[in-house]
This record gives structure tokens, C-alpha cells and sequence, in this order.
């Protein structure tokens, strides 16, 4: 066989192994999405559970990358701290190397079962959870067939001079070895599958032990920078991570790299060889490298942040303006914080409901999606309130400051189930509308802006309740229950009057109507339930005084 055919078959058999290690991770995230990022979650309290943690799931992936952009999706926003977020990137490069290990095995009679297990899984269950975990067992056979093609086409290496020689240039510097590896995982996005390929070439002896070694440091090194391209922009901060799991590897690679004959040599007294060589290697270096690191994470990660601060972003509507850590120590101070952080809420509420009106008064699609954009401002100011919240004392509260806590975290959780409201239901009846090029009438049009107009009302009227304990507004917010519920008493009337009648045109038309006031009504509830706390307070307040 010639090196033009060999190379064709390898780069063959690479592609096969890649698209193996792909239905893996999809069929498993999509057949198991919401328990990975559940034992994420859970795990990513300490070091030691988000070590743990990043093994298992990286095992399930079959893939360190993967696992790293699930974690910085956690630390993206400061949910997750730094320091187990990089113990979870340590325990990720362990499951690596042991999904190495578990590969290097005879895999010729297993890798058949698997297709067709997960043939039959796929093809036969109507639960689509099965049809995706059969989609993930046909991938992983793809996998096991991809090594054994690879072992397969390195076989004839042995005899083949040329080939031989052109692998023997290409490795004879454990440097270049290094980079060469690290540029073709980089390439490849998977380090599995350059180790593997690695260990290939020294079962087939076509490179020596120590540039094989020095190879699998570079998948280890490559590993590690698609997640720093990936997390390159304008916010240094992303880049915490993604540079503490490089720094980790490099400082890893350069510490081994010197003495990779004499570990060559141990490993071969060990009894060693080949493709277990290899392996072995690769899951006592990652090993190691946990072993060492992960007792020195808290001062890595306040080194990652004075090295990559948090941007500034004051055009960012999203990003908290008034919740300043400093004023954690004074219960005072943080609780005013947090309603003027609050109050910014309802401005994007206030800009929502007006957005809403829009769209349906001008089925304006761009409108849909912009409404869609302020909910993730909402969502993102309330998780920031909510942690900034949790972490004032409680104990330290006196009690009418428990009392103001309890009022502003209701309140923040009220303007952001209004707002889920708004773009959850009433935006997707508003995209039904337009893609259906549903003409609402000029009756229903006005019902739905006089609701809207009332809503905002309802909202200015809330703000004075929070801000001020103003109890005649919220005796007027309650009442306005009464306008809601009778808008929607008459529309239900109507509705089922033409019903009656038969207009199934009319119907249609009558029943996206209801829905909508119904939604609003919905709005409303979340908005006027801001005034019972304080109309409790005044009732108990006055009958102590009677008594």
C-alpha cells in the first residue's frame, strides 16, 4: 500500500471517528440534556464534587469540550464561582483519558452490537428519549469501528518503508511531536480521537515510545485551546476559564516533556507497551496534573481575574447598575440598592407591555423578537437581584428589613413572571396572528389597547405601592381586578354567543381575542398582587390599635 492510500484511509477512518464521537454527544444531550446540566449544577458547589462531576459527565459526552462550554454557560454570568468551575475542567480531562482507556481494548467483536442495538433503539421505540439514546449506541459502535479500521490501515505500515520513513521525519523531535499533535487536536476539536490515532501508530511501531508520549501531550495542550479561541471577544472575563485550563496543561506539558525517555523507559519495565503505553500515560499525566492543581485553584482563579477583569458594559441594559458588593455588611444600603435595581425592572415591564401593544395593533414581527429580547434583560436583572438578595445576611435584618427584603424579592419575582407572560403567551399568539395573517377587528383591537393602557397604568401604580407604601394606591390596584375580570367576562360571553351562531370565520377570530385579554389578565394578577402585602400590614396594624 503506498503512502498516497494510507493517508486517504487514515484521514478516512479520523472523519468516521469524529462522526462517532458527534452522534455520542448529541444523542446523549439530547436523550439526557437535562440531567447532565442537573449533575453540573449540583456538582459545581467545591472542588471536590465538580472534579467528580467533570468526569462523569465528560465520560457520558465523550468529549472535554463539551463539558467546558456547559460549564461556562454556568460562569458566564457570576452563578458559578471560578475556582470549581476549573476543578470540573480538571476532572474533564481525566473522563478523557479514561474514555482512552476504555477504547483501548479489542474492540472487533463489540463494536457490531452496538450499531445494532442502537439500529433497532432508533428504528423500532416511539419514545424519542430511546430513539436518542439508540442514536448515541450507533455512534459509539461508529467509534469502535473507526479504531478498528484505523489499527487495520496502520497494520501494513509495518512493511512499508516509505510510509515508515515519512512518520519517523515527521516525529523526530519531541517538540515538534508536541506541536504537531496539539495542532491536529486543535484541528479536530477532540483530543480522544489523536490519542487513539496515537496509539495506533505505536502498536503498528511506525514511531518510538517517546515521541508517541510527547504526541499525547500535545493532544492534551491542543485540548485546551479551542476553548480559548472559542471564548475570545469583548468581555475578558469569558476567557477565565477557558486560560486556567490552558495554563494547567502548558505548565503540565513543559514539567514532562525532559524527562519522556526515562519515562518511556519506566513504562516499559512496568511491562508497558504499545497502545496501553499510551493510554496509561495519558490518564497518569491528567491524573497527576488534578493531583497538583487542584489544592492550588482559589489563588489560580484570583490570579484569572485580576488578568482578565469583568468588561465594563455600560450600554448593556442587562448588566445590574446599582448592586454594589461593597454594601453586602449594611443591610440598609444593599436593600436600597436592590429596589433601585428593581425599579429598572418595571422600566423594561413598562417597555414590554408597550411593545405588545404594538405588535398586535401593527403585526409587527420585528416587534415579537425585540419583546423577546427585553424578557432576557428581565430574566437577567431578576437572577442578579435574586443573588445579590441571597447573599445579605439575614440575620443581620432587623424586622421590618426582613419585612423590605421579603416585599422587594416578591416584587422582582412578580414584574419577572409578568414578563414571561408577555413574551411566553402573548408573544406566540401574536406570532400566530401574523403568520397566519389573522385581521382582528377594530372593536377587538381597541378592547386589547384600552388593556394595555390600563396594564400600564396598574404598573405607575405599583411603583408608588413599593416605593412609597402608598395604601390608597393599592386599594386602587386591587379594585382594578374587577376591571379585568369583567373585560374578560364579556369577551367569554361574546364569544360563545358566535359559537352559537355558528361563524366558525367569526370563531377563530374570536377565540385568538379571548385569549389574548385572558393573557393580559394574567399580566395583571402578577402586577396587582404587588399591593397585598402592604394591605395586609395596614389591616394588622389597625386592629392593633383597636385592641
Amino acid at each position: 500500500m503506498s503512502a498516497t492510500q494510507v493517508i486517504i484511509r487514515l484521514l478516512g477512518d479520523v472523519a468516521l471517528l469524529l462522526w462517532g464521537i458527534h452522534m455520542v454527544h448529541t444523542g446523549v444531550m439530547r436523550a439526557l440534556g437535562g440531567e447532565v446540566r442537573r449533575v453540573l449544577e449540583r456538582g459545581l458547589k467545591n472542588r471536590g464534587y465538580a472534579f467528580l462531576s467533570g468526569v462523569a459527565v465528560t465520560t457520558a459526552l465523550q468529549s472535554s469540550t463539551a463539558t467546558g462550554l456547559l460549564a461556562t454557560s454556568f460562569a458566564a454570568d457570576g452563578a458559578v464561582k471560578l475556582v470549581p468551575a476549573l476543578a470540573l475542567m480538571l476532572g474533564a480531562n481525566v473522563g478523557t483519558a479514561l474514555i482512552v482507556q476504555i477504547f483501548s481494548f479489542d474492540v472487533s467483536l463489540i463494536f457490531p452490537l452496538f450499531i445494532l442495538a442502537g439500529l433497532i433503539a432508533f428504528k423500532q421505540s416511539q419514545r424519542t428519549k430511546v430513539r436518542d439514546l439508540g442514536r448515541a449506541a450507533i455512534g459509539l459502535g461508529l467509534m469502535l469501528l473507526a479504531l478498528h479500521l484505523l489499527a487495520e490501515t496502520m497494520r501494513p505500515v509495518e512493511g512499508a518503508v516509505a510510509v515508515r520513513d515519512l512518520f519517523a521525519a515527521l516525529t523526530r523531535d519531541p517538540l515538534l511531536n508536541l506541536a504537531i499533535a496539539a495542532l491536529l487536536t486543535w484541528a479536530v476539536h477532540s483530543s480522544v480521537v489523536v490519542v487513539l490515532f496515537v496509539m495506533s501508530m505505536l502498536v503498528a511501531d511506525v514511531v518510538a515510545a517517546p515521541a508517541a508520549l510527547a504526541m499525547v501531550l500535545g493532544a492534551n495542550l491542543g485540548s485546551a485551546l479551542n476553548p480559548v479561541l472559542e471564548s475570545a471577544g469583548s468581555d475578558p472575563a469569558r476567557m477565565r476559564l477557558a486560560m486556567g485550563n490552558l495554563v494547567n496543561r502548558a505548565i503540565g506539558c513543559a514539567a514532562a516533556l525532559p524527562f519522556l525517555p526515562e519515562i518511556a523507559d519506566l513504562m516499559a519495565r512496568a511491562g508497558l507497551a504499545g497502545g496501553a503505553a499510551a493510554s496509561s500515560f495519558h490518564l497518569a499525566f491528567n491524573l497527576v496534573l488534578a493531583a497538583v492543581f487542584i489544592g492550588v485553584l482559589p489563588p489560580l482563579a484570583r490570579l484569572l481575574t485580576r488578568l482578565f477583569p469583568d468588561a465594563i458594559r455600560p450600554d448593556d441594559p442587562a448588566t445590574p447598575k446599582y448592586l454594589s458588593p461593597s454594601a453586602i455588611d449594611t443591610p440598609s444600603v444593599a436593600l436600597a440598592n436592590a429596589v433601585r435595581e428593581t425599579l429598572r425592572m418595571t422600566d423594561v415591564v413598562e417597555a414590554m407591555i408597550r411593545g405588545s401593544q404594538d405588535v398586535f395593533q401593527n403585526a409587527d414581527r420585528k416587534g415579537v423578537a425585540e419583546v423577546a429580547r427585553m424578557d432576557n434583560i428581565l430574566d437577567r436583572l431578576h437572577a442578579s437581584i435574586e443573588r445579590y438578595l441571597a447573599s445579605v445576611d439575614g440575620e443581620a435584618l432587623s424586622e421590618a428589613e426582613a419585612r423590605r427584603h421579603a416585599d422587594i424579592l416578591a416584587f422582582a419575582i412578580n414584574l419577572e413572571h409578568a414578563g414571561d407572560v408577555v413574551e411566553k403567551s402573548l408573544m406566540k399568539l401574536a406570532s400566530k396572528q401574523i403568520k397566519n395573517r389573522i385581521a382582528l377587528p377594530p372593536e377587538a383591537l381597541d378592547e386589547i389597547g384600552q388593556m394595555h393602557a390600563r396594564l400600564l397604568e396598574d404598573l405607575q401604580l405599583a411603583v408608588a405601592v413599593f416605593t412609597s407604601g402608598d395604601v390608597a394606591a393599592a386599594r386602587r390596584l386591587v379594585e382594578d381586578k374587577e376591571f379585568y375580570r369583567l373585560q374578560e367576562r364579556a369577551a367569554t360571553d361574546r364569544h360563545f354567543a358566535r359559537v352559537r351562531r355558528g361563524d366558525a370565520w367569526t370563531y377563530e377570530l374570536s377565540g385568538i381575542h379571548l385569549d389574548i385579554l385572558r393573557d393580559l389578565k394574567r399580566v395583571s394578577a402578577h402586577i396587582i398582587a404587588t399591593a397585598y402585602p402592604l394591605l395586609e400590614q395596614s389591616e394588622m396594624l389597625r386592629r392593633s390599635r383597636l385592641t
